[in-house]
């Protein structure tokens, strides 16, 4: 590891002391490929024994290089083949039986979360897709450490239109049956374009069906670094040299994610797989990506300019991390999760962050639309046809994008939804009262865009 400049992550020490930079994840990700047999019993013992032999140290060994580095390591992680491949293979899937499997294996080795509850339904549907689709609203509401995402579209396939118009009632009957805790399963349950197999972040990390036997991901995060670094440039510092900024920034905390990852890989006994770099906001004050706008000039989130902001931001994130690493991966960006970035739920309490100004900055962000309470009688075709537009998006530019959203049962636009911890809390945001109804239930599959034939 000659390549790491040691002197220059020791600098970085006051970036997590005063700014917040922590690794947010280490996430083991492992395939369950072996664990498929006939009997859906025997499937659960082996995915939990498999789970037990390789994540078993995975707490005490990062609690050990937080110690070493003085690195705060926020989340510990499995991600797993999607469930919709491994349960399929029984003759009586019970695929609910299953997400208690991850649900008690998660809780044994001691990880928050674990992600892979999944299914990769682009251009269609197995039986096995469709049964694990179906299950998602009650093995949410009778787990507490599963994460579920469905990919429902990609530039290569279009957008499965079916999975979509499902997907609206499955996201509005898990917030439904969690609706004492003010729908906190939609805030574990993830629709995606294009998602990456390697992406270690929740809730929609899952292992890609062409990754290793298991490998190591590690996300990192410093929004507070990157404006503090901005707000200590010269006032009349112009765009280019805040853009060149963002990027000096990136690459230390990058190489001080990877340092921490492949020791982290060392000592589990598997290959390192990649750092994630994005920017991803907490509800502490100061850990804003909304923040990183202000020191940019602009008086709040969702100020004309944010779009433009927002772009120059994640590009010069990725240009930072690719000079540091050849392991970028995942998502690497900036994400705008609204209920868990303190200066998107203010801007969203004074109404100047708007339902559609986040939807035009997903173009440019890194994941979509993401931790955003919306009324909790909002009818299932217009959450499918929410859905349907950030999968456009994402199809269209040939980029990851998501949508989590989650209609509060009981409340409406003026009331809060509370979470607690890295989910924080959001205001219910008001939406398009317009019926998309019909669109929505004509179904079929929206074609690949002309540019997906560059074969």
């Amino acid at each position: 590891m000659s390549f790491f400049n040691e002197k220059s992550i020791i600098e970085t020490i006051n970036m997590i002391r005063v700014h917040n930079l922590d690794i947010r994840t280490v996430t083991l990700s492992l395939s369950l490929r072996d664990c498929c047999c006939e009997d859906v019993k025997e499937t659960g013992d082996k995915i939990y024994e498999k789970i037990l032999k390789y994540a078993k140290n995975l707490y005490s060994y990062a609690s050990e290089i937080e110690e070493e580095y003085s690195i705060p390591i926020i989340n510990k992680r499995v991600s797993v083949t999607p469930i919709s491949l491994v349960g399929e293979s029984c003759k009586n899937p019970d695929y609910i039986y299953l997400a208690k499997v991850l649900d008690s294996a998660a809780k044994e080795v001691n990880v928050n979360f674990v992600g892979g509850f999944s299914a990769l339904v682009e251009k269609g549907c197995t039986k096995g897709d469709i049964m694990l689709i179906e299950s998602i609203p009650e093995a949410l509401k009778q787990t507490q450490r599963v994460c579920s995402s469905i990919n429902l579209a990609s530039t290569k396939a279009g957008i499965n239109m079916n999975a979509v118009k499902k997907m609206g009632s499955v996201i509005k009957q898990t917030a439904f049956l969690t609706k004492e805790q003010d729908g906190i399963g939609a805030a574990k349950l993830v629709c995606f374009c294009n998602a990456p197999g390697d992406n270690p972040f929740m809730a929609g990390a899952f292992h890609g069906y062409g990754e290793g036997e298991a490998i190591l991901n590690v996300g990192v995060s410093g929004p507070g670094v990157v404006r503090s670094a901005i707000e200590n440039l010269p006032k009349n510092a112009d765009l280019g040299e805040i853009a060149n900024k963002i990027k000096q920034t990136a690459f230390k905390i990058t190489t001080t994610g990877e340092l921490v990852g492949r020791r982290m890989a060392e000592k589990m006994g598997i290959p390192f797989g990649i750092i994630d770099l994005s920017l991803a906001p907490t509800p502490a004050i100061g850990d804003s990506v909304a923040g990183i706008f202000q020191a940019m000039g602009l008086e709040h989130a969702g100020a004309h300019g944010t779009t433009a902001a927002l772009a120059m931001l994640n590009d010069a994130v990725k240009k930072g991390g690719i000079m540091a690493s050849s392991y970028v991966g995942g998502l690497s960006g900036a994400f705008i999760p609204v209920s868990e970035d303190a200066g998107m739920i203010e801007a969203a309490k004074k109404g100047v962050l708007t339902f559609d100004k986040l939807e035009a900055m997903t173009s440019v962000c890194s994941v979509g639309l993401d931790m955003i309470a919306i009324p909790g009688d909002t009818p299932d075709s217009t959450i499918s046809a929410i859905i349907a537009d950030e999968m456009a998006i994402g199809m269209i530019n040939k980029k990851t994008t998501a949508v989590r959203v989650i209609p509060v049962p009981d409340k409406n636009v003026g009331d809060y939804a509370l979470y607690g911890g890295l989910l924080g809390e959001a205001p219910i945001m008001k939406i398009n009262g317009l019926s998309s109804e019909t669109f929505i239930n004509r179904g079929g599959r929206i074609p690949a865009p002309i540019h997906s034939l560059n074969n």
